[in-house]
C-alpha cells in the first residue's frame, strides 16, 4: 500500500487476502466479484503473493488498494486474516476468504453489520458435529475495530491452535459469543458441507468451497 493509500480511509470495503500458495484462487474470486457489479470495491491483503499476481491485482478496476503484510510469521499464514482486518483502512470492512464464490451482489451485507461485534455466519456443520455453537470465519464483517477483534489478533499471534476460527472459538464461551458476535443470515456464507451432506436448500449469496474437495471444485470451475 502506498503512502497516499495509507492516509485514505474508505467508508466501506470488501477485504480478502492470500499468499503465493493460495493466490491461484484469486482470479476466480475476482471474476465472480466483478460479475455482480459491486459498488463497494476490494482491498487485497498481500500475505506473500507473487510479484506477478500482485501487479495483476493492482491493475484491476475492482481493487482499490493492495495491503502488504509483514512476513514475520510465515509458519502461521492464517494469522494474517484478523491482523489484516485490524489494519484495513476502512470504517466498515467485510472479509471474504478466497475460496468463496460470490453468486450475486452482496453490497447489502453492510446494512446487516452491528458495531462492537464480529458479524459472522454460524458454522452449522461444526455446530452439529461438536454440539456447541461455532461461527465460520470465511466471511467476517466489522465496523471500526471492535475490542473482540483486538483480542482475536493477540490470541492468534500466540496460539498453537490449528486456525483462526479455532482460536476465536477458544477465547469465547456461550455468553461472550452473544456479546461479541452478531449472527448473519446463512446465505452470506453457505459451506460446502451444507450442500453436500446437510441438504441445504436455502438462498446462496456466497458459496464457501472449504477443504481439499472445495479446492477441486474451484479448479474445475477454472477449467470450464
Amino acid at each position: 500500500m502506498s503512502d497516499e493509500q495509507k492516509k485514505k480511509i474508505f467508508p466501506k470495503t470488501f477485504l480478502t487476502g492470500c499468499d503465493e500458495k493460495t493466490e491461484w484462487q484469486l482470479p476466480l474470486f475476482l471474476k465472480h466479484f466483478r460479475k455482480h457489479k459491486h459498488e463497494t470495491k476490494l482491498v487485497i491483503a498481500d500475505f506473500g503473493m507473487s510479484t506477478r499476481m500482485a501487479r495483476t491485482m493492482e491493475a484491476s478496476e475492482e481493487v482499490q488498494a493492495i495491503m502488504h503484510m509483514s512476513a514475520d510469521v510465515p509458519e502461521k499464514g492464517w494469522f494474517y486474516k484478523p491482523m489484516s482486518m485490524f489494519h484495513c483502512p476502512a470504517i466498515q470492512t467485510v472479509w471474504i476468504d478466497t475460496d468463496c464464490i460470490i453468486h450475486e451482489n452482496i453490497d447489502d451485507i453492510f446494512d446487516k453489520l452491528k458495531a462492537n461485534k464480529l458479524n459472522m455466519v454460524e458454522d452449522r456443520p461444526w455446530t452439529q458435529r461438536r454440539r456447541e455453537t461455532w461461527y465460520n470465519s470465511g466471511v467476517v464483517g466489522i465496523i471500526h475495530k471492535p475490542d473482540i477483534l483486538k483480542k482475536w489478533v493477540a490470541a492468534v499471534r500466540t496460539s498453537q491452535t490449528v486456525g483462526d476460527q479455532e482460536v476465536l472459538h477458544s477465547i469465547l464461551n456461550p455468553i461472550t459469543q452473544m456479546t461479541h458476535i452478531n449472527p448473519l443470515p446463512n446465505e452470506y456464507n453457505v459451506l460446502r458441507l451444507q450442500t453436500e451432506s446437510d441438504g441445504y436448500k436455502g438462498k446462496i449469496k456466497v458459496m464457501h468451497w472449504t477443504g481439499e474437495k472445495g479446492n477441486e471444485q474451484l479448479r474445475s470451475m477454472m477449467n470450464d
